[in-house]
């Protein structure tokens, strides 16, 4: 049980005193600590029920309160209670976190299954900055969860099936160099496919050809397959590499081509039940009138007022949609999978398709706890979508590629005894982890700007000032003549610099199941910044190895629960820390 959990069930059986009947009320935690380390407005909200003083009613509650060896509590303003935690509680959990494995981390998600969908790249295209956001936000939800108890099925629903295909096929035929393949494929591809799309402008009997091919792959031609194949393969090659770089890992890669035998009878079983209806020779889902047409993700208001607004599971030349495939997916992660949440990371542009992917499923008897996980755009310094100069989208790879050698100059300077290996080494993990930080420290709906320099800073809210935190705290460590055992030590809090440290990692297990609350890792980032930040004023406050016993083990623990809360936080970020800076 976390502090905040004990002061909520205290809290309760105070309530529960005060008033005669079961009461609950949360407690969360104090804005600003001179009132104290936790509030609970509880007093005020029942007062305003029962229009009775909500002073007076907080004073009846406190009288009724058990708090001892844990808090004290006292009154603030219009009725609010504050907390204020004792150091020896918060010296006794601390030592109580030590010794847990999951540092007091509750296991929230014991029992349920969520997948997440999260980066789904394109076949044959290069991954650009924009998957960024989703890469990255889905891997550190992923991460989380996992903590949290949840069985996660990561799952990469990469583009490999669809009209482009017939286009590369072409290509592959005609203008394909298997030199350049063998060596770079994912750039080759990528010069075919516009080689023809410049083509087919110039001459549309390539149009004509390209859809040839395409009709030829959907009915199986065993040529076009094999081309097919081999592009999906060497295109997974080369995304695993960049996932690798990242340390980005997934359970399955199911992408559109896996569900295509399921689309036609999809379709047929929604016009079956009259989830969908045939609409200028196209199969649409319509509105059913349930909803307020303010809700309706099947209604649009226009001038001339509110219209339809449906969504197309069949084109009326045969072809099936994202929708349809979509559709296919939920059934199958449900029926196959068993899952209770389903989250989708994917741009906020795709909003409206999620709203109705939802509702149709919902309609189809699909039940489950889906959520579309929306993330706004990286800009450039123009504060205009991130483009290269020649306009096209900047590639990830170069990004990657960008943040390591910068890195890697940034740490000569800083440190010229690091050379070869371990120097390389360095600068990916602080150059990988520089670019992670920056998404992640975000919230995700906002749109941000990709600063170099601010990203790789030692100073500030980075990736490489959490990392130089931890490597700080393990100096300490090779600076001992034997190993520490901090299980052993007993924990006294005098300093106000040591209570606030402690007071911070206790928090962590308060502030980690909130984050899926409304999938916001940035609460995270926030968090190991407070922490390192609150050990860097400790460490300057209070000597550790130059304090006499038993204060110095007291405060090497405190340094060892730091150093693994600061490591554990970053890793469900999907950072990692080097032993060296």
């Amino acid at each position: 049980m976390t502090l905040l959990q004990e002061l909520e069930s205290r809290l309760a059986a105070a309530l529960t005193a005060t008033l005669g009947e079961p009461t609950s009320a949360a407690v969360t935690a104090a804005a600003d600590l001179r009132f104290g380390d936790y509030q609970s407005n509880a007093a005020m909200v029942l007062a305003k029920a029962r229009k009775t003083n909500p002073r007076a009613l907080a004073q009846e509650i406190i009288d009724h309160l058990e708090l001892e060896g844990l808090a004290t509590a006292d009154i603030a303003g219009p009725g609010f209670i504050n907390f204020r935690i004792l150091p020896t509680a918060y010296a006794a959990r601390t030592a109580a976190l030590i010794r847990d494995e999951r540092l007091g981390v509750p296991a929230t998600g014991a029992g349920k299954t969520v997948v997440v969908d999260f980066s789904a790249p394109n076949v044959a295209k290069p991954m650009h900055v924009g998957h960024i956001r989703s890469t990255i936000i889905g891997d550190s939800l992923s991460r989380i969860a996992r903590f949290l108890g949840f069985t996660v099925i990561a799952d990469n629903h990469i583009g490999d099936w669809g009209t482009q295909f017939g286009m590369i096929i072409y290509g592959w035929n005609h203008f394909l160099d298997q030199a350049a393949l063998a060596a770079n494929p994912i750039p080759e591809l990528v010069r075919i496919y516009r080689m023809v799309n410049t083509a087919t402008k110039e001459d549309p009997t390539v149009l004509d050809a390209c859809k040839a091919e395409l009709v030829k792959l959907q009915a199986g031609d065993a040529e076009n397959l094999a081309i097919w194949q081999q592009c999906i393969n060497v295109s997974k090659s080369g995304l695993q590499k960049i996932y690798d770089r990242l340390d980005v890992k997934f359970d399955h890669w199911l992408g559109e081509s896996y569900y295509n035998d399921r689309l036609a009878g999809l379709v047929d079983e929604f016009v079956e039940q009259g989830i969908a209806r045939e609409s200028s020779g196209a199969i649409c889902i319509f509105s059913d009138g349930t909803k307020p047409l303010e809700e309706d993700p099947f209604k649009v208001h226009k001038e001339e007022g509110w219209t339809d607004n449906p969504a197309i599971i069949r084109k009326a030349d045969g072809g099936f949609l994202y929708a349809t495939t979509d559709l296919a997916t939920i059934q199958f992660r449900i029926d196959e999978w068993k899952a209770d949440h389903i989250w989708y990371v994917v741009g906020v542009p795709q909003q409206l398709h999620f709203r109705q992917l939802f509702d149709a499923a919902a309609r189809w008897g699909k039940t489950g706890d889906f959520k579309h996980v929306g993330f706004g755009s990286i800009l450039g310094d123009d504060r205009k979508l991130m483009k290269t100069r020649s306009g096209d989208n900047v590639g990830l790879i170069e990004v990657l590629e960008e943040a390591v050698e910068r890195a890697a100059k940034a740490i000569a300077e800083k440190n010229p005894d690091l050379q070869g290996e371990e120097a390389a080494k360095i600068a990916e993990i602080v150059g990988i982890g520089a670019v992670k930080f920056a998404e992640l420290s975000q919230n995700r709906l906002t749109d941000y700007v990709f600063s170099w320099d601010r990203m790789l800073a030692l100073q500030g809210d980075t990736a490489p000032y959490l990392q130089y935190s931890h490597v700080r705290i393990r100096s300490i460590f090779r600076k001992l003549d034997a190993p520490f055992d901090a299980t052993a030590a007993a924990i006294h809090l005098n300093e106000d610099a040591e209570i606030h440290l402690a007071r911070l990692l206790v928090r962590f297990g308060e502030v980690l199941p909130t984050i899926l609350e409304d999938f916001r890792p940035n609460l995270l980032a926030n968090y190991v910044l407070e922490l390192a930040r609150a050990f860097h004023s400790f460490f300057e406050a209070c000597p550790v190895l130059k304090a006499e016993e038993p204060t110095r083990s007291s405060r090497l623990a405190l340094c060892e629960l730091t150093s693994r809360t600061l490591k554990q936080g970053l890793n469900l970020l999907g950072i990692d820390v080097p032993e060296r800076m």
